[in-house]
């Protein structure tokens, strides 16, 4: 399966706020990101996590499953994400038995040095 032309959300995503973390906490590790692929795949990183995204596309919306690690420790889980009226997404993240964040996320612009 491939991303629909249509779908809105292909790209990368700066995570901004989560609701069951603090902001010191998802950026622990650096900037949190998120990166939808055009290819059924992405990466998500915030906190101490890092995974691998496997992704099936709408046009305003994409649901994936995803692997990696958490403090050494290996993770797996599920979710969403879901274009919001503001431009921002939505994104519902589950951890396999364990906890349920939402977090949201604005589109990363490139930019280009002068």
């Amino acid at each position: 399966m491939s991303a629909p032309a249509e779908c809105q959300l292909v790209g990368r995503w700066r995570i901004i706020e989560a609701d069951i973390w603090d902001r010191d906490y998802i950026d622990l590790c650096g900037p949190a990101t998120v990166a939808i692929g055009a290819d059924n795949h992405g990466e998500i990183a915030f906190g101490a996590m890092q995974a691998n995204l496997e992704i099936g596309y709408c046009p305003a919306r994409v649901f994936f499953t995803w692997t990696g690690s958490d403090e050494m420790n290996e993770v797996s889980g599920e979710g969403d994400a879901e274009l919001l009226s503001d431009g921002s997404i939505a994104i519902a993240f589950a951890y396999h038995n364990g906890d349920e964040a939402v977090l949201k996320a604005i589109r990363q612009t490139s930019s280009t040095a002068c």
